[in-house]
């Protein structure tokens, strides 16, 4: 089973999603560091979305999108396929809402997400993510059970979900000139962009994608989506391999443009979020970060953002603290 409304998500939605989510999802902090403000010349604004529910921006897509099934849907399931972050999202939001769930993880995903999936009370099936179709295992399953399958990024409940992080912080911080947003599948971009043009107009929205993973900037340049095959990177949640039907048109109408960082560069944030900020953040979760250093100059001598006022959404902290160590260490 699939939900009934696949139109184009709008702003209207966006709001929507805040209001279904109040009292639901966390309204997270907005952090700031006067260290980063010193490194890239300009005023930081980071929207802690580490803090949030299951530890990521996606329960906030995941509880608007099961929130609006039907008494049926909701008694036979929901099922989703993700690599952590969403598979937990949606594990916790159907325990919230008293319905079964199943969730379809790469075999190597991090060991914590797939226990805290699991502790959540869903159902784990796995698949090898460089060798099996992730998205035909989980049609088949949902028709096999009758369930309703909720993708991570690319459906327009979950995208107007997504939405509400961005419209907070700009909620919280107005006249923000620059947003810099992690990619993966581009929900929270897309979401983030319907989002800016609403509220902030004038605020050039930049998506962050890991090098190894620039399908999102490849389809721009192309104008079309381009597909790759699963990229090898630290950052877990981006490892997708295109945009969405419904994201990549947002991406290419409104964003300001797509750029992409190294591994390298991520561990550096990584290790600048614990030194200097205190928190624990995920690769993919410090994409933002890592692009507002590469886009500005790591160094300072950038003059993109010298003065400017920049937003940016930190998507996640889930990570294994062995492999949380590891990137500290070396």
């Amino acid at each position: 089973m699939s939900l009934p409304s696949l139109t184009p998500p709008t702003f209207d939605d966006v709001a929507a999603a805040a209001h279904r989510l109040r009292g639901m999802a966390h309204r997270t902090p907005v952090l700031r560091s006067t260290s980063a403000d010193e490194m890239l010349g300009a005023q930081l604004f980071f929207k802690a979305e580490n803090l949030q529910r299951t530890g990521a921006f996606k329960f906030r897509g995941a509880f608007n999108t099961l929130a609006q099934f039907t008494d049926d849907q909701r008694e036979r399931g929901v099922l989703a396929f993700s690599a952590g972050n969403h598979a937990q999202a949606i594990a916790l939001s159907a325990r919230l809402l008293d319905m079964p769930a199943v969730i379809v993880m790469p075999e190597d995903a991090p060991a914590s997400k797939m226990a805290a999936t699991r502790e959540y009370g869903a159902q784990v099936v796995t698949y090898n993510r460089y060798t099996e179709d992730r998205e035909a295992i989980s049609r088949q399953l949902a028709l096999e059970r009758g369930m309703t399958l909720v993708p991570p990024f690319d459906h327009p409940h979950v995208i107007a979900g997504q939405g509400t992080a961005a419209l907070e912080l700009l909620e919280d911080v107005p006249d923000l000139d620059y947003l810099f947003v992690c990619v993966g599948g581009g929900g929270l971009l897309a979401g983030s962009l319907l989002a800016a043009a609403a509220k902030a107009p004038h605020c050039k929205v930049i998506g962050v994608e890991p090098e190894a993973g620039d399908d999102g900037a490849q389809s721009l340049r192309a104008g079309h989506i381009v597909r790759i095959a699963t990229p090898h990177t630290i950052a877990d949640g981006a490892q997708t391999q295109a945009l969405g039907d419904l994201t990549f048109p947002i991406i290419r109408d409104h964003a300001q443009s797509l750029i992409s960082v190294r591994d390298e560069q991520l561990v550096q944030a990584l290790r600048f979020f614990a030194e200097r900020m205190k928190i624990v953040v995920e690769p993919t979760g410090a994409l933002g970060f890592a692009g507002a250093q590469a886009f500005a100059g790591s160094d300072g001598s950038g003059k993109q953002l010298h003065g400017e006022r920049v937003g940016i959404i930190i998507s996640g902290g889930n990570v294994d603290l062995g492999r949380y160590a590891r990137f500290l260490a070396d």
